[in-house]
């Protein structure tokens, strides 16, 4: 049979995809939008006491975070750092650890909670679709997106919701208050620490070596010694933060080499003395040449003139080495008059 032969009604189905006949129905849009759901109002968009209890709950919510962040702060003062305890099941834990991870999370909780229990029942939850467009959107729209703005904030009802709205300011303003109390674990505040010494009126020159009091006899011209304050033992707790700020050194130069006039006054016939701490990054100065009275830093090679009011003379160091001054008391034996008039050690930030 030829192809001429066969009907042509029957040759193919119809373009037009009639399904009665075996054809394939061809949708005008086989992505078209299916819209919106239809919109179902809450309970509490048409029951206001529906509404005033969710709006309780919200603020019990923020109340329970702000009391909470009291807790957290109260807990620093309650709990010493040693206490532990026993908490079921976790067993023996910091009972100051425990107490601020409870009241911190229950504090962000309550604020995460209480939002979205106030999105989810006090909020307008009408969908609203908008087309794309382009980044760089133009003024319309940027008027849109303003009015669209204050039409959300009209419907958070936080202008008629008081009551939320104030529990809310307060949980968030009490929050960043836990930051604050965290500052405490950095240590305790430097005060005035690092701007004195031990050293005092009346406290004798220890020399470093002989672990005896110096008189003056023992400083030879051109010698350098090394001395602390009397009454710092190295078997101290604080021996090594204490003798890194009253290190000394002294040496005796003639009266009449000595260029500074402060300096000449602060000395004990010829006899000077300096901190050993470099002003640059705090290394202990050990090298002294005694004919020009040149002192330097073996870190950086910061020089300093001990005849001059120990000024620098070269190097990176900022600052002189601050003097101590001198004098011998009723027994002979030399002693400090005060405590260095400036702080010693590293520039101290350019001196505060």
């Amino acid at each position: 049979m030829s192809s001429q032969d066969i009907p042509e009604e029957k040759h193919l189905p119809s373009e037009q995809g009639d399904a009665h006949h075996g054809g394939v129905a061809v949708a005008d849009d086989p992505f078209a939008d299916p819209g919106l759901p239809v919109h179902r109002p809450r309970i509490q968009d048409i029951d206001e006491r529906a509404a005033k209890r969710s709006e309780r709950t919200v603020a019990m919510l923020f109340t329970l975070s702000m009391l909470a962040t009291i807790g957290f702060i109260a807990s620093y003062v309650i709990f010493p750092v040693d206490k532990i305890v026993y908490i079921f099941p976790i067993g023996k834990v910091s009972a100051l650890n425990f107490a601020l991870g409870l009241t911190l999370g229950t504090a962000l909780f309550c604020i995460g909670a209480g939002a979205v229990h106030w999105a989810r029942t006090l909020m307008s939850d009408v969908e609203v679709a908008a087309e794309r467009h382009e980044i760089a959107a133009p003024p319309e729209v940027k008027a849109q997106v303003l009015q669209d703005f204050a039409d959300g904030a009209n419907e958070s009802a936080i202008g008629r919701r008081p009551l939320i709205r104030n529990t809310l300011i307060g949980a968030m303003a009490l929050v960043p208050l836990s930051g604050v109390m965290l500052l405490r674990d950095l240590g305790p505040l430097p005060e005035d620490k690092l701007r004195k010494t031990i050293w005092a009126k009346g406290k004798l020159l220890i020399n470093q070596n002989t672990m005896e009091p110096l008189r003056p006899e023992d400083i030879l011209v051109g010698s350098l010694t090394f001395a602390k304050p009397e009454g710092l033992e190295e078997d101290a707790h604080d021996y090594m933060s204490q003798i890194a700020k009253a290190a000394l050194m002294i040496v005796r130069i003639q009266p009449e080499d000595i260029k500074d006039k402060k300096e000449l006054e602060w000395s004990h016939d010829g006899i000077v003395a300096f901190s050993k701490i470099c002003t640059h990054v705090g290394c202990p100065i050990s090298l002294y040449e005694q004919q020009t009275h040149h002192v330097l830093c073996p870190c950086h090679q910061s020089t300093f003139d001990l005849s001059d009011g120990a000024r620098v003379i070269f190097g990176p160091a900022g600052h002189a080495l601050p003097q101590l001054r001198i004098g011998v008391n009723d027994e002979g034996f030399l002693e400090a008059h005060g405590d260095f008039e400036e702080p010693v050690g590293p520039a101290f930030w350019e001196r505060g």
